[in-house]
């Protein structure tokens, strides 16, 4: 077999460059980057979900009220 997962290969192709963080361009950008945006999702990821269920709830709810007696 040939190409860069084949069996015969004893390791990834690219292993040895794969994790040079401290050689990436833009290092503190990126690092930065990143934190943030996992840290936003992580955040803001489950803030949605609570809202979109409470929204659900209460608009579920209006279809079970008695209506108002006159």
């Amino acid at each position: 077999m040939t190409g860069g997962h084949g069996h015969d290969e004893p390791f990834y192709l690219h292993a040895k460059n794969m994790y040079n963080l401290d050689r990436m361009k833009y290092q503190k950008l990126t690092m930065t980057l990143g934190v943030l945006t996992a840290f936003s999702i992580g955040v803001g990821v489950p803030i949605f979900a609570v809202i979109f269920q409470q929204k659900k709830t209460a608009s579920a709810q209006l279809f079970f009220v008695d209506p108002p007696y006159q």
